[in-house]
């Protein structure tokens, strides 16, 4: 009953963003919402995994609905998880890095190339030309700032 709740509520505020009412109804019924959210979250469930979602719903009640408020707040986190897939695939290819050390130095390395590539770089040829002037220099150059296209 409580996931069926959830997800209804759920369900309604991203309807509610996608179709994008004058503020005054968008504003009325996030309140409506909000309400709905509240009882949910004061209601007293018995189920374990209930206790723990409105454990953390009570907590963050405030921003759950924080992408009807800002439109450029994604209602999900595909991108985010569409971003990480790359480095999560390598760790499953090498078998998890093998060590603490391992699994470290991979997540800077692909924070470092995603970085790169989303500023517009080419990520290898650029950690090779930094690799070049620390071996050069001692010291590795900052991170080249992000490729504007003029147009």
């Amino acid at each position: 009953m409580f996931a069926k709740r959830l997800r209804r509520l759920l369900g309604e505020a991203i309807r509610l963003r996608q179709r994008q009412a004058a503020a005054a109804v968008c504003a009325r019924r996030r309140q409506r919402l909000q309400a709905r959210l509240q009882a949910l979250i004061d209601t007293p469930w018995e189920n374990g995994h209930a206790r723990r979602w409105v454990k953390r719903l009570r907590r963050h009640a405030q921003e759950l609905f924080t992408f009807l408020d800002h439109p450029e707040v994604p209602f999900d986190n595909n991108h985010a998880e569409r971003t990480i897939r790359p480095a999560v695939i390598i760790r499953k290819n090498s078998y998890a890095n093998g060590s603490e050390a391992g699994a470290d130095l991979q997540a800077v390395l692909m924070s470092v190339y995603r970085t790169l590539k989303q500023r517009g770089h080419h990520p290898i040829q650029t950690m090779v030309a930094a690799i070049r002037t620390y071996l050069q220099t001692g010291s590795l150059p900052p991170l080249p700032a992000k490729i504007t296209v003029d147009g």
